[in-house]
C-alpha cells in the first residue's frame, strides 16, 4: 500500500520521466580506468552558484562544498586573508540574500559548523527502526552485482549479457538469499514480481511511495548518490551514447533498481516508519534554498580566492618586453599541464635561444587510435569532442609480422594469467610455481624494476589523408598555436605521460586531453604531417612559409621523472644530428633543474635521484602530485610569464589575438582548454572539500573490480574521483581548493562576444565557477568579469593593497 503524503497527488509520466533526466544530469560521469580524464563533480549544477549547490548537496549528499571553518579563520588570522579580500568577497554577495559585511564573515570564520545531514531515504529509516544497516546492505548488493555487470574483462566469470541494466538485476535479485537472510522477508518473490521495464518500475515505485512531483528530482538525486561510482559510471554511458547522437538507458535503470529497494523496505518497516517517511517525502517536495551559513561558507572561498588572485596578479603587473625577433634555435610546444611549467621554466634557463610554447596536449588532433598489435579503439582528444580522424601504429611487412608476433605473446600472456587465477588451477599453481616469483618480488620491492616509455612504430592516419585534408589541418593547428612565423630549425611537439608502476589510477596522470593516455601518439601523427613536403608547399601558398631546414620532432615528456623521450628515428635527417644532439643535453640538465624543484615538494625526498626512484616503487602512492595545486589558466604570449615562477600552478596556453582574424582561436580556447581546466581544478576541488563522496579515498585499501575502477577493501560502491594521497601529504594539504582564475590577453569586447554565444560556457563564470580577468596589449592584468557580460577595473579593486610581501608566484 502507498504511504500517503501531505497533498500527494498522482504524478504524471512525462513529470516522472523528466525528474529522471533533471537528476540524471546532476551526477557526473566516471571514466575508466584505462582512460580515465579529470571530470568537474558540479557538472549539473554550473546553472547555479556555489551556495545553492551546498544547499542542493547538503540535502542530496550530505557534504559540504567548502573547507572547514578553521582554515578560513587561520588565513584570516595570519594575514594572508585580508580584510580587502572578505570586503570584496561581500560585493558578489547573491542578490536575494541581506547584505554581508566583513564583520559578519569574520564572526563566522570564528564559529564552527557541523557536519551536515543528508535528507533521510526509507533504508536510513529503517536502519534506525531495526538496527540493521540497511543503507550499506543496500549498497552492497548493488555493488556485488554491479561488478559483474558492468565487468570489463577482468571478472573470469561476467554476468551474461544482452540485457538490460534492470533486467540484469532482477534476474539475478530473484535468486540473491542474502536480503532475506539480513532479515527483509520474501525478498526474492517480490523482485520477481517487480514490473519488467526500468520505467515502469519507477513509476510504481514513485505511487507506492507516496511521492509528489515536486519531490521526484531532489530525492531520485539522493538515492543515485548513495551509489557513488556506480552511477557515474552509468552516466559516463549515456555521455559516450550522447556524443555518437544515441541514447543509454542505464542510469534510469540503477534508479530503478535503488528505488525497488525502497519499496522493499518500506513494505516490511511501514508501520515503523510511516511518520518518518511523510515528514522526508515533504522535505523532499521544499525548494532548494540556501541558508545563512550556506551564503557566509561560499563569500568565505571567495575571500580565499580573492588573497589568491591578488598574489598572481600582482606578480603580472610589470610589463614585459616582446622578445627579439630572432630565429630560436629550438621551439618546444608542451601541453598546456600545469606539470609542464616547471620542466618549461627549467629548460628555457638554460640558454635564450630556447623558446616553449604551451597548447592543448592533444595538439589539435582528434583521434581514434589503435595502438601496436592492439584492437582496442583509444579516444586520445579531450572528452567533450568526438573524434574526426582514425590511426593505427606501424606500416609495411615487417611492421605486419612484429604485429602478429607480438598478438600471439599477448594471447598466450592473457591465458596464463587466467590459469593463475582459475578456480581449479589456482591453488597448484601457488604450490609449484610460488617460488619462482622470488625474483620478480625482489626486483619490485628494490625497485628495481619500471616501465618504459612506449616504443611503438610510428603512427599513421587511416585512410591517409590527401595534401587538401592534409594542409588544412595543420593550417587549423599552426594557427590555433599562433605559430605561424619565425620557426625554429627544430620543432619538437612534447606530449606527456607518467610512468609509474602498481598504480590503478596511473591514466590520471597522462594526458587530460588526450582521453586519459599518453601524448606521444598525437605529437608524432602532427610533426609527420608538417614534415611532409606537399603539405608544407601548400601552405607557403595559404601564407605560412616553414623554412627547408627546419624539422619537426615528436616527444614524450614523462611528468614523474622529468625525462624527455625524443622520437628522432621517424625522420632521420643527418643534417639535425648536431641540432638534436644539443638539445639532449639540453633536456638532461632541465630534468635535473626540474626534478630539484619537484623534491621540495615530495614527502621524504631530497633531491633528484629520489624523485627518479618514486617512479620504480611499487609501493610508493605519491609518485608525483600531478595537477595538484593548479589554481590558474593564462592564455598570452609566452613573454608575459616568462621567467615569472608560476611554481608548477598555472596552465599555460599561447595565444596571441592580434594574430586571431575574427577571433576564432579564441572561441576555442574558451570553450575547449579552458573548460577542460575547469573540469580537472574543479575535481581536486572536489576531492579535496568533500573526499567521502568526490574522492576516491584511501590508496592502500584500494582494489581494482571490473577493470573499470576501485572499490575500497573487498566491496562496496566504486569510488570516484581522485585518492586522498593525490591532495594530501599525510599532514596537510597539498592542493589548495580554488576555484579556477582564468587570464586571456584579448579586448575584453571580444571575450564577452564568446561568451554571449556560448552559454553554457558563460554560466562557469555568471556563477563563479570559473574567474575570468582580461589582460592589456602587455600582459598587465586590468579588468575582471563580474557576471552577465559586465566588467570591472581591476585597477579599482587594488588601490593601496598590494602585497607588502614578495609574491608567492
Amino acid at each position: 500500500m502507498p504511504i500517503a503524503t501531505a497533498g500527494a497527488v498522482m504524478v504524471g509520466a512525462d513529470a516522472v520521466q523528466s525528474a529522471v533526466r533533471r537528476a540524471a544530469q546532476m551526477i557526473p560521469p566516471l571514466w575508466p580506468l584505462e582512460g580515465t580524464v579529470a571530470v568537474n563533480p558540479f557538472l549539473g549544477m554550473s546553472g547555479e552558484p556555489l551556495a545553492i549547490a551546498a544547499a542542493r548537496l547538503r540535502r542530496t549528499a550530505g557534504i559540504c562544498v567548502t573547507l572547514p571553518r578553521h582554515v578560513y579563520r587561520e588565513r584570516i588570522r595570519s594575514g594572508e586573508i585580508t580584510d580587502v579580500d572578505l570586503a570584496a568577497a561581500t560585493t558578489v554577495a547573491p542578490t536575494w540574500a541581506a547584505p554581508v559585511r566583513v564583520a559578519e564573515l569574520k564572526a563566522a570564520a570564528e564559529t564552527d559548523r557541523g557536519l551536515p545531514v543528508p535528507l533521510a531515504t526509507v533504508a536510513d529509516l529503517a536502519a534506525q527502526a531495526c538496527g540493521i544497516d540497511w543503507p550499506a546492505l543496500v549498497t552492497d548488493r548493488i555493488s556485488h552485482w554491479a561488478a559483474g555487470y558492468f565487468d570489463r574483462g577482468q571478472a573470469l566469470w561476467a554476468a551474461p549479457r544482452g540485457r538490460h541494466a534492470y533486467e540484469s538485476w532482477r534476474a539475478a535479485a530473484e535468486h540473491d538469499l542474502t536480503p532475506e537472510i539480513a532479515g527483509l522477508d520474501g525478498f526474492c518473490t517480490f523482485a520477481a514480481r517487480l514490473p519488467e521495464s526500468a520505467d515502469a518500475a519507477i513509476a510504481n515505485a514513485v505511487v507506492r511511495l507516496g511521492l509528489r512531483a515536486t519531490a521526484l528530482e531532489v530525492y531520485f538525486h539522493r538515492l543515485l548518490t548513495t551509489l557513488g561510482g556506480w552511477a557515474q559510471f552509468a552516466r559516463y554511458l549515456s555521455w559516450q551514447a550522447e556524443l555518437n547522437g544515441a541514447v543509454d538507458g542505464t542510469l534510469r535503470d540503477l534508479l530503478a533498481i535503488r528505488l525497488t529497494w525502497e519499496v522493499a523496505l518500506l513494505c516490511q518497516y511501514g508501520n515503523a516508519i510511516g511518520d518518518g517517511w511523510r515528514t522526508a517525502a515533504t522535505a523532499y517536495a521544499e525548494p532548494i534554498a540556501p541558508t545563512r551559513d550556506d551564503v557566509l561558507d561560499a563569500l568565505l572561498q571567495e575571500a580565499a580566492e580573492r588573497a589568491a588572485q591578488r598574489q598572481l596578479l600582482a606578480a603580472l603587473r610589470t610589463p614585459t618586453p616582446a622578445p627579439p625577433p630572432v630565429r630560436p634555435a629550438v621551439q618546444m610546444v608542451f601541453c598546456i599541464d600545469v606539470r609542464s611549467e616547471v620542466f618549461r621554466r627549467a629548460l628555457e634557463s638554460l640558454d635564450p635561444a630556447i623558446e616553449t610554447l604551451g597548447f592543448a596536449g592533444f595538439f589539435g588532433l582528434g583521434v581514434v587510435h589503435r595502438r601496436f598489435a592492439s584492437d582496442v579503439d583509444e579516444l586520445r582528444l579531450p572528452a567533450l569532442l568526438s573524434p574526426s580522424l582514425r590511426s593505427c601504429a606501424g606500416a609495411g611487412n615487417d611492421a605486419e609480422r612484429s604485429d602478429t608476433a607480438a598478438r600471439i605473446a599477448a594471447r598466450a600472456h592473457r591465458a596464463w594469467g587466467r590459469f593463475k587465477l582459475a578456480a581449479v588451477s589456482s591453488f597448484a599453481f601457488v604450490e609449484a610455481m610460488g617460488p619462482t616469483y622470488i625474483g620478480k618480488l625482489l626486483r619490485d620491492a628494490m625497485g628495481w624494476s619500471g616501465t618504459a616509455p612506449q616504443r611503438d612504430p610510428p603512427p599513421r592516419f587511416v585512410p591517409a589523408l590527401d595534401v587538401s585534408a592534409g594542409t588544412a589541418l595543420a593550417l587549423q593547428v599552426l594557427r590555433a598555436m599562433s605559430l605561424t612565423e619565425r620557426f625554429a630549425r627544430l620543432v619538437v611537439f612534447t606530449g606527456h605521460g607518467a610512468n609509474v608502476v602498481n598504480n590503478p589510477h596511473a591514466s590520471a596522470l597522462h594526458c587530460g586531453a588526450c582521453g586519459g593516455y599518453s601524448g606521444e601518439v598525437n605529437a608524432r601523427l602532427l610533426a609527420s604531417l608538417l614534415n611532409d613536403g606537399a603539405v608544407r608547399a601548400a601552405l607557403a601558398q595559404r601564407g605560412v612559409e616553414i623554412p627547408d631546414d627546419t624539422l619537426f620532432l615528436a616527444a614524450l615528456h614523462d611528468t614523474t621523472t622529468d625525462e624527455v623521450t625524443l622520437y628522432d628515428a621517424d625522420t632521420p635527417i643527418s643534417e639535425h644530428a648536431a641540432d638534436i644532439a644539443r638539445l639532449r643535453c639540453w633536456l638532461q640538465q632541465a630534468a635535473l633543474l626540474a626534478r630539484g624543484e619537484r623534491a621540495l615538494r615530495m614527502p621524504r625526498a631530497a633531491c633528484d635521484a629520489d624523485v627518479l626512484r618514486r617512479a620504480r616503487d611499487w609501493a610508493e602512492v605519491r609518485p608525483e602530485w600531478g595537477l595538484a595545486g593548479c589554481q590558474a589558466f593564462i592564455a598570452a604570449p609566452r613573454a608575459r610569464t616568462a621567467g615569472l615562477n608560476l611554481a608548477g600552478r598555472a596552465f599555460l596556453h599561447d595565444y596571441d589575438w592580434r594574430a586571431d582574424a575574427g577571433f576564432d582561436v579564441l572561441r576555442l580556447i574558451l570553450t575547449a582548454p579552458v573548460v577542460v581546466a575547469s573540469w580537472i581544478s574543479l575535481q581536486y576541488y572536489g576531492s579535496t572539500v568533500a573526499p567521502n563522496l568526490f574522492g576516491a579515498g584511501n590508496k592502500l585499501l584500494h582494489n581494482v573490480t571490473g577493470g573499470l575502477g576501485v572499490v575500497e577493501g573487498s566491496g562496496g560502491p566504486l569510488r570516484a574521483g581522485l585518492p586522498w594521497q593525490s591532495v594530501h601529504d599525510g599532514e596537510r594539504l597539498v592542493h589548495e581548493p580554488l576555484r579556477l582564475a582564468v587570464l586571456i590577453e584579448a579586448p575584453r569586447e571580444a571575450i564577452a562576444g564568446v561568451l554571449a554565444r556560448y552559454p553554457e560556457v558563460r554560466a562557469l563564470f555568471d556563477n563563479r565557477w570559473l574567474h575570468l580577468f582580461a589582460l592589456d596589449g602587455t600582459g598587465r592584468p586590468v579588468w575582471r568579469y563580474a557576471g552577465a557580460l559586465e566588467w570591472s577595473s581591476w585597477d579599482t579593486e587594488l588601490h593601496d593593497v598590494l602585497p607588502q610581501h614578495e609574491p608567492v608566484w
